[in-house]
């Protein structure tokens, strides 16, 4: 049973993966205004012939996070764009992103960008002291300490999803 929300509300869309900026651009002019979209990226530390550099890489590759009012009519249109795999759905019509992921959302939404953030490590669980992700949990899966990088499974969406952060240190307690 589909319930169209008259409020504007945060939703998932799976998309083919390596085309989140034209599936973006899709729906801009779908849409216009009606619709924020967002693909959210993070900043990473990255070694490349000896030296490093800051490169910007997809938060959740194979996702955009769009907010705005989903009706039987805008479902429908989203379904008709090629590169849009599917809306996350459940019974009761398009899947809303639950208020607790919101405030990650949240920190997310004020530069579509996650700086390089630090991590410190509690056995093999971790907490960001630092950037923008600050206080988020997670549990490091891998590091590279060459790159710089690690990675971390966090919860977003109801489920684990492992993103790799930008890390100066990570410290053992």
């Amino acid at each position: 049973m589909w319930q169209e929300s008259k409020e504007l509300k945060w939703h998932a869309i799976y998309v083919t993966v390596g085309q989140e900026e034209k599936a973006k651009k899709a729906l801009k002019e779908v849409f216009k205004d009606d619709l924020k979209v967002l693909v959210p990226k993070r900043e990473l530390k990255e070694r490349k012939s000896g030296k490093y550099r800051i490169v910007h890489k997809k938060l959740f590759p194979g996702y955009i996070i769009i907010k705005g009012k989903l009706t039987k009519e805008a479902y429908y249109k989203i379904k008709k764009i090629p590169m849009l795999l599917n809306l996350l759905t459940g019974q009761e019509g398009p899947l809303e992103i639950q208020k607790r992921e919101l405030a990650v959302l949240n920190i997310l939404i004020r530069d579509e960008e996650i700086k390089i953030s630090k991590a410190y490590k509690e056995n093999d669980q971790i907490k960001i002291v630092e950037g923008p992700l600050l206080g988020m949990e997670g549990r490091i899966e891998s590091i590279d300490a060459r790159k710089g990088r690690a990675k971390v499974s966090i919860d977003f969406l109801g489920t684990n999803k492992v993103v790799q952060l930008g890390i100066d240190v990570v410290e053992k307690i």
